[in-house]
């Protein structure tokens, strides 16, 4: 009787210690998620700073692009306003199609290529840019290790009252053609 007894108590201490691993893992996998969320809304702000002095100094350079730069100063407006994870996504990618357009527009512009001010300016955004890329691939991993970990045994079974977490995707076709920058 008694080695039956120890038996069953190796089995529920193995399985007790399986289950709260595996609500463990679950748990690093979600606060994995929110640093990698906080990481990209570091570079998203430095962009929402960055934005204001770069419209700035094209307003000083060119009269013609008015509506352009109330697109893009609407769009960062939004996007530093947005008030839960899916809006910000659907914000960012606006204004990811609005600073497409500013590079696109910078680069026909000779009088815009030709001043320090907006070049530092450009190159700090596209520093940026490319740091906000980096993130966003650090997010999709931390979200795809998590639903990986959600939709396999034994997280999937501990786990049952969570759901998936979504992607930061590219959501208009315009974030999925190249832009094509000449200074």
């Amino acid at each position: 009787m008694l080695p039956i007894l120890l038996v069953l108590l190796g089995v529920a201490a193995v399985g007790g210690v399986g289950y709260v691993t595996s609500v463990n893992n679950v748990n690093k996998a979600e606060n994995q998620i929110e640093e990698a969320y906080s990481t990209m809304d570091v570079y998203l702000k430095k962009r929402h700073d960055l934005i204001p002095n770069l419209v700035n100094t094209v307003k000083a350079s060119t009269e013609h692009e008015t509506e352009l730069l109330k697109q893009i100063t609407q769009a960062n407006n939004n996007a530093i306003a947005s008030s839960d994870r899916q809006a910000m996504i659907q914000s960012e990618s606006r204004l990811d199609d609005a600073v497409s357009q500013l590079f696109n527009m910078a680069s026909r512009n000779p009088q815009l290529s030709s001043n320090q001010n907006f070049m530092n300016l450009m190159d700090q955004l596209k520093r940026v840019e490319d740091d906000i890329a980096n993130s966003r691939k650090y997010f999709n991993a931390a979200v795809r290790q998590y639903n990986d970990k959600l939709d396999s045994f034994p997280g999937s079974f501990v786990a049952k009252n969570k759901k998936p977490k979504a992607y930061f995707q590219v959501s208009s076709q315009n974030e999925r053609e190249n832009v094509d920058v000449d200074f």
